[in-house]
């Protein structure tokens, strides 16, 4: 049995005004930086053989106090970046649905096939992230692994997992840095458990994705 514990970056300032963020590098924020020291906390005493991250800033800087409490090392992997959203990036969302209608709508639509310019569609980001989870268990059969990546990329492992069609509305939830517990047997995939915040407790997460613009 492989276990995958997934793990949403933490809170940024651009998650809080809306800000569309994508590829675009961003800080943790105050409420962040407590949420990946409690993170790593809740990490104690695990043993977990390495822990995986998107490249971005705010992906490894959470990563970090999770792999020090652990006593691992981070691998970076550009497959775990979010949804690359090209010309509405650095955009708050009601400026992009004004400046780039195109592209908002795709955004707010969820279109899975329809290319943001500049970017990726949802098909795309779904194959390279869920390309790079497979290759993980593969690699770490019968260990566990930790992830942290964004909420874009968690919405792509549940769908995996679980077999829910991009067409379906979301119905759970994206924490920042909560614990999500994937696991496989090298055929098939379930959730263990989603959306474990115990761990913030006092401190709080964020949830909606498409509103916080990753």
């Amino acid at each position: 049995m492989t276990e995958v514990i997934v793990v949403r970056h933490g809170e940024t300032d651009w998650n809080v005004e809306g800000r569309i963020q994508g590829h675009q590098e961003s800080d943790l924020n105050a409420r962040g930086r407590a949420q990946a020291r409690a993170v790593g906390e809740r990490f104690r005493g695990e043993r977990t053989a390495v822990v995986y991250s998107s490249d971005l800033r705010r992906a490894l800087d959470t990563a970090g106090p999770i792999a020090k409490a652990l006593g691992v090392e981070v691998r970076s992997d550009v497959r775990l970046r979010e949804w690359h959203l090209g010309c509405i990036e650095t955009m708050l969302l009601e400026e992009a649905r004004t400046r780039e209608p195109d592209a908002a709508r795709i955004y707010d639509e969820r279109d899975p096939d329809a290319v943001v310019p500049g970017g990726e569609s949802i098909c795309q980001r779904h194959a390279r992230c869920t390309e790079c989870l497979m290759e993980i268990a593969d690699v770490h059969a019968g260990s566990r692994v930790v992830v942290v990546t964004h909420g874009g990329i968690l919405d792509d492992f549940y769908r995996f997992v679980s077999g829910v069609a991009q067409s379906v509305d979301r119905e759970w939830d994206l924490f920042n840095c909560g614990i999500n517990r994937l696991r496989t047997d090298g055929e098939r995939w379930w959730v263990d458990a989603w959306g474990d915040i115990e761990h913030l407790d006092g401190i709080g997460s964020m949830a909606d994705w498409n509103e916080e613009g990753q």
